[in-house]
């Protein structure tokens, strides 16, 4: 079986440097794959960081073409998923597992890359946001209660953390109460008690568990930003709904975290769950702070999830320049609700913002001009 293999989407740099880690790993592979022409290639490398690289994807996508995604992100939309940086052991692993789900074994026992060296395989669950810093919202400060937003009206304040008093002659320990706060669940009370509202930075600290009913557990861990869970979002939609309290969320030990993320798949970013708390947060209403009326940007290309197709198209009209939301239902053709709940998404990870024009500069009166003959015009 042939093993064709094209590159698109991204620098000369990059390209140049793919393809001389591409000779190397294919000869050790026994020369079994060629370099061919994008348009002629059955396994196409996309840069999915690059700014063209999404709409590389939804063109070869589209053809029913094989994708290998190159991304610094941890998932990604794509058939296969190359990791940046790449090296040539990488590469090779990726191409021999290209080359099994087409039924071709091309490893061999001196060749065969070290455990734990393959990428990802192809992805049949949704990606999250990139896992490179990304601006995160300001969290409101815990002596305001601004009104909360449309989907959690009515809910009452969390009141702050009480700290446990000090004894210089015994060993510290917090002072017994009704409800006990573990020193690892909240750092500072957040305004609202929501999930939504818990999870922006400083809310919480250390390894905590959330979870509710039988539905499955996310394991927070706020020192680093991020959190192990299910990979797709839906099945913990209903996590954002209705009142969350610090005592809801279990401190979890280093040793039991230890084990219980061992199986619960790599690391995510909190952006992820932040993005989803905004997206349901309006129930299709703009949140406050907003008009209908204003005009929105995407900054930069934000990770899409499968279980929303519709967003590839709301961002990619996003992309092209600032609109307002009926302008943005109207270029991408999808219902301003679902336009609106992205926007608001968006918003709350920092990824669009609202654009201001600036005024117009003021015109200062033009000056008399100096010397004689300057008098003599102006009398």
């Amino acid at each position: 079986m042939s093993l064709t293999l094209g590159l698109t989407g991204m620098d000369p740099a990059t390209e140049a440097a793919l393809k001389a880690a591409f000779i190397e790993a294919n000869a050790r592979l026994g020369e079994r794959w060629s370099l061919v022409p994008d348009g002629e290639a059955g396994h196409v490398i996309v840069d999915m960081d690059s700014m063209y690289g999404p709409m590389s994807w939804l063109r070869l996508h589209a053809s029913g073409r094989r994708v290998i995604g190159l991304s610094s992100a941890p998932r990604t939309q794509t058939d296969y998923r190359l990791g940046r940086p790449f090296d040539t052991v990488q590469l090779m692993a990726l191409l021999a597992q290209v080359a099994r789900a087409e039924g071709v074994e091309l490893q061999s026992a001196a060749d065969a890359p070290a455990a734990g060296s393959d990428p990802e395989p192809a992805m049949a669950e949704p990606a999250p946001a990139p896992a490179v810093a990304e601006p995160t919202p300001t969290p409101a400060p815990a002596t305001t209660a601004p009104a909360p937003p449309p989907a959690v009206e009515g809910l009452a304040d969390v009141a702050p953390a009480t700290a446990p008093p000090a004894d210089a002659g015994a060993e510290s320990k917090p002072t017994p109460a009704a409800d006990p706060v573990p020193a690892a669940v909240a750092a500072a009370a957040p305004a609202e008690n929501t999930l939504a509202s818990w999870l922006q930075p400083g809310a919480l600290s250390g390894h905590v568990r959330y979870r509710r009913d039988a539905g499955p557990s996310l394991l927070i861990d706020a020192s680093t930003d991020t959190w192990f869970g299910p990979a797709q979002l839906k099945p913990i939609a209903a996590y954002f709904e209705g009142t969350v309290s610090r005592s809801d969320f279990d401190p979890v030990e280093d040793a039991d975290w230890a084990q219980e993320t061992a199986t619960a798949g790599a690391a995510q970013p909190l952006s992820r769950l932040r993005w989803l708390g905004g997206l349901l947060a309006g129930g299709g209403a703009l949140l406050p702070g907003t008009d209908p009326e204003d005009r929105f940007q995407l900054h930069k290309w934000p990770q899409t999830e499968r279980e929303y197709p519709r967003h590839f198209r709301i961002a990619t009209h996003m992309m092209k320049g600032p609109a307002t939301v009926a302008e943005i239902a109207r270029g991408s053709g999808v219902p301003e609700p679902d336009v609106i709940n992205f926007v608001n998404a968006n918003l709350a990870t920092g990824f669009a913002a609202p654009v201001v024009d600036a005024p117009p500069p003021v015109e200062e009166p033009a000056k008399p001009r100096g010397g004689l003959l300057g008098r003599l015009r102006n009398r």
